[in-house]
């Protein structure tokens, strides 16, 4: 029974998902516990590794996998999550889900602490590994709800509402009585992202949800997550290497890299502090010459009759696609979004430049001060010589001068 009440805590009947919409629509003006739904405060996450270094011999060192990190989520958000392979984003999600203890730091998810309390939070919260399934892999699609069912003792007329809402919305009719094995990766994702809302979860996790998927399957599931925030106001944490996830579906995006948040904020700023850009790449009937565009954007590169553009992804590519189509004979055209490892290189890159710069800086200071003290002490010892004002009288002050 104690399984049942943690549900129907997590399900909070209909009147907490509609609690849950009014804290979204208050914003920062909701409670404590709306804006601070995800909270991490000075998380970290040591793991000690062993390598071996010869004969009967390893080497230990402790990695460090998640920095210090600090942020909060308010219920009914839904935040982009990025940074490049082995920046911690996956150890985040599981240090929330409670499958990784974290080694210092207070978190906690809708009020519970995952670590302490897994069982309870299970019930509040759904997961997808863009990589693994949570399918049993030789049952029809049908079978693995089924279980799932039982699992999270979810009521019977909640269970087929639900079952009914996310087979229509993710077109999986046909595929229930498939062997999870049989199933495509777009239609397997589909599947796995449907058994992670059979319990009507109030926060989801999205590992990798479009990894490999073509652009049919991306724009269905896309559509999916855009509906569900809207009608539920469910939260959504969303990791990914697709900034067009990012750019569809999230408001705001997080960066983390080496364990450390980096940036904070719209995925527009993200653009600008990584003073990125996208391509855009052009098919003409024939070759001309560099197709003349109005700066920032330029051509970068010409091969035959196709020509790449570049331009601040912080811009939209509208008015450079309407001047090309009304001057050269367009055939066709894609834009490819700037690679998010480019970008978080490019701002590490700025970052250590400054902080160069400042030393530089701090370092010139310095060495004035430095000649300014010498030029004081000699005027003491000239002053002394002479019966005027004693070192000793003036040490305090000069001390905090130089300082």
């Amino acid at each position: 029974m104690g399984n049942d009440s943690a549900y129907d805590e997590g399900e909070g009947g209909d009147g907490s998902r509609d609690g849950g919409g009014g804290g979204r629509e208050d914003g920062c003006g909701g409670s404590r516990e709306d804006r601070e739904f995800i909270l991490l405060d000075r998380v970290e996450k040591v793991f000690d590794v062993r390598k071996k270094t010869g004969f009967m011999k390893r080497e230990r060192r402790r990695v460090r996998a998640v920095d210090s990190l600090s942020f909060s989520v308010a219920r009914g958000e839904m935040v982009g999550y990025i940074g490049p392979n082995g920046a911690g984003k996956s150890t985040t999600i599981k240090m929330l889900t409670g499958i990784l203890t974290p080694s210092g730091g207070r978190l906690r998810v809708a009020g519970i602490d995952p670590t302490r309390e897994r069982m309870r939070l299970a019930h509040r919260i759904g997961v997808v590994f863009g990589q693994r399934t949570t399918l049993w892999w030789d049952l029809p699609l049908l079978d693995s709800y089924r279980l799932m069912h039982r699992m999270y003792r979810i009521p019977d007329a909640r269970y087929r509402a639900n079952l009914d809402r996310l087979v229509e919305l993710l077109d999986l009719g046909d595929l229930l009585d498939t062997p999870v094995r049989q199933l495509s990766l777009g239609q397997r994702m589909r599947g796995d992202i449907a058994a992670a809302l059979l319990h009507d979860p109030e926060v989801l996790y999205l590992d990798e949800p479009t990894i490999g998927l073509d652009v049919v399957s991306k724009t269905k599931v896309r559509d999916f997550l855009r509906e569900l925030n809207a009608e539920r106001a469910t939260t959504v944490l969303l990791t990914t290497h697709d900034l067009q996830d990012i750019e569809q579906l999230c408001s705001r995006v997080m960066v983390i890299d080496h364990g450390r948040l980096v940036y904070d904020g719209a995925l527009a700023g993200l653009h600008r502090a990584g003073e990125s850009e996208r391509t855009l790449v052009v098919d003409l009937e024939r070759e001309v010459p560099p197709i003349d565009v109005p700066a920032p954007a330029r051509v970068v590169r010409v091969e035959g009759p196709r020509q790449w553009l570049a331009f601040p992804a912080a811009q939209s590519a509208a008015p450079l696609v309407a001047r090309i189509a009304a001057e050269y004979p367009l055939v066709d055209l894609s834009v490819r979004e700037p690679d998010i490892e480019a970008v978080i290189a490019k701002m590490y890159a700025e970052r250590a430049d400054r902080g160069h710069r400042a030393d530089r800086g701090h370092r010139a200071d310095r060495g004035h001060q430095d000649d300014q003290a010498g030029q004081g002490r000699q005027v003491d010892q000239a002053e002394e010589a002479v019966g005027g004002t004693s070192p000793d009288a003036r040490d305090e002050g000069a001390g905090r001068v130089v300082s």
